[in-house]
């Protein structure tokens, strides 16, 4: 059995949780930007966590289906519809044949996960079903959806409609949106004055902010310690001779707007990084629109780690109140 797109949206892609394991070779973990939401949205429709769902960027899809399925919407305010009648968020609903999964317009959030009874089911690359277009991997036939392409869905037994998680199970960034981060290897190049004010200052999601990086505006530029830059280096103090770049980490060239690198980014280069957004923190980057105001604010390992910790436990809570 499938799904038939009409229309695909503004960005809608296949994710599921990623392919780890080959970022030594260049290629990104991917998957979803906010992994809680879609963990959320497959164990409300009864799947596996990890399954394969749509990630639609600000607008919705049109969709129809050859067969009755649940579906779930989470992650941005973006209100599903059933034949043009609006269904709650974070909550599972029925969809008979042949009726359409629509969406209403985008209220808070940038990017909403639908989680299909069964799961999506196309062909796996490397071990994920998850869009990499840049690499043509994963996704429909390596890329984002289209309309008239028709998704296969896979198997399964059919549980009760209306589960829902309270708002209080929901993770969603605050306002303004604070990001925790960890200081790397790098820190050391900036003076004591620009390393305050980068958590001092007020930032704001610049209009590049993708699957790859996003960027942040507002703030100081940043002042390096003087150096005599390395062979391989370049000459200006923010490049480095290439490294590794960790998942979230934050590369600011030129000094002047950082960026963090997210699920498609490149794993290495040569632009310093002053540190990395605790991975506990990834999903709250997912869901920012252009424009939404940025706390950064440094924090340790002791506390990066229970963060993680806080972070699963409410996943634990979540799965304790759907049963």
């Amino acid at each position: 059995m499938s799904l038939k797109v009409i229309n695909p949206g503004l960005s809608t892609s296949i994710q599921d949780l990623g392919r780890p394991g080959y970022f030594h070779l260049g290629i990104p973990m991917g998957g979803a930007m906010d992994r809680f939401a879609l963990r959320v949205a497959n164990m409300l429709v009864g799947n596996p966590e990890g399954a394969a769902g749509l990630e639609a960027v600000f607008m919705g899809p049109t969709l129809t289906f050859e067969k009755d399925v649940l579906v779930a919407v989470t992650g941005a305010d973006l209100p599903p519809k059933v034949d043009g009648v609006v269904q709650d968020g974070w909550t599972a609903f029925e969809v008979k044949a042949g009726q359409t999964l629509s969406f209403d317009f985008l209220k808070s959030g940038a990017r909403a996960y639908i989680a299909i009874s069964g799961g999506i089911d196309t062909p796996p690359a490397l071990g994920s079903r998850s869009t990499y277009p840049i690499g043509a991997l994963g996704g429909f036939e390596g890329r984002n959806i289209q309309a008239g392409d028709v998704i296969p869905l896979g198997e399964t037994d059919m549980i009760e409609p209306e589960l829902s998680v309270p708002a209080k199970l929901r993770r969603l960034p605050g306002k303004p949106a604070e990001l925790r981060v960890l200081p790397g290897l790098y820190w050391h190049r900036l003076t004591p004055a620009a390393q305050e004010g980068f958590f001092a200052d007020d930032w704001a999601v610049a209009l590049e902010a993708d699957r790859m990086g996003y960027r942040f505006k507002g703030g100081k530029p940043l002042e390096f310690v003087a150096r005599e830059q390395p062979f391989g280096a370049g000459a200006d103090p923010s490049n480095i001779v290439d490294g590794c770049y960790s998942y979230g980490s934050i590369q600011v060239p030129g000094g002047l707007e950082p960026i963090v690198l997210h699920r498609d980014a490149v794993s290495g280069g040569g632009y310093f990084t002053l540190g990395a957004i605790i991975s506990a923190d990834m999903d709250l980057i997912g869901q920012l629109q252009p424009h939404t105001p940025v706390k950064f604010r440094k924090v340790d390992m002791a506390e990066a780690l229970a963060a993680r910790a806080t972070r699963k436990k409410m996943l634990a809570e979540v799965r304790a109140h759907l049963g």
